[in-house]
């Protein structure tokens, strides 16, 4: 089946940056955005960031201006790199693409088993 699996986690000091990678074990041909969520201790998983096939990106407010998704279709991969990182901003990230199997049938969802993200001093 569809596997995701992403890398690019680790502890960084507030203020630093770190570019996860997710890659895709097929080729990434859907019409709704792919993207990037995290999930921290204690709360509920949010996007972060998507984009279209088109590159047309969208974040959540606390991110914009430090956050840029991007995707490399020939590569199958999607990319996040997120600067200036805070430590509110330490969770797991995961990997997301919605792909469409049958007419009038809701995407599936695909994750990846995530990586980890401290943004710790």
């Amino acid at each position: 089946q569809v596997r995701l699996v992403e890398s690019g986690g680790g502890l960084v000091q507030p203020g630093g940056s770190l570019r996860l990678s997710c890659a895709v074990s097929r080729r990434i041909f859907t019409v709704y955005p792919v993207g990037w969520y995290r999930q921290a201790p204690g709360k509920q998983r949010e996007m972060v960031a998507t984009i279209t096939d088109n590159g047309i990106t969208n974040y959540v407010d606390p991110v914009k201006g430090r956050f840029t998704i991007s995707r490399d279709n020939a590569k199958n991969t999607i990319d996040l790199q997120m600067n200036s990182l805070k430590p509110e901003e330490t969770a797991i990230y995961y990997c997301n693409v919605k792909l469409v199997h049958a007419i009038n049938a809701p995407p599936t969802d695909y994750w990846g088993q995530g990586t980890q993200v401290t943004v710790s001093s």
